[in-house]
């Protein structure tokens, strides 16, 4: 998982979160688990786009837009490319801190 800081490079949103899987059920599953644990704190998406094909789900919750790929489709959009001035972070595979990502 790939965050982006855009706080000094967007208006729109402070920060991209970027995950991918390997196939249409992995990634509709991935934005399903999204949702629900964040529908358990409270916090419900402005707007959710991409789910009937599940090819790439955008979860938008504001000040943070979740971008569920699948995996060739984030090597052909590249997000990271096209964002490539912004401070990244990679969560750590216990899930449990962040580390600045080597670009």
């Amino acid at each position: 998982m790939l965050i982006l800081d855009l706080r000094d490079l967007s208006s729109v949103t402070d920060y991209f979160v970027i995950v991918d899987a390997s196939s249409e059920v992995q990634v509709r599953a991935v934005a399903n688990g999204v949702v629900e644990a964040l529908e358990e704190q409270g916090v419900m998406p402005f707007r959710k786009e991409g789910t009937g094909d599940a090819r790439w789900v955008l979860l938008d919750y504001g000040d943070v837009v979740i971008h569920v790929f699948r995996t060739e489709e984030r090597e052909y959009y590249d997000l990271e490319r096209l964002w490539g001035d912004a401070p990244r972070f990679v969560l750590s595979e216990d899930q449990q801190s962040m580390a600045p990502a080597n670009r």
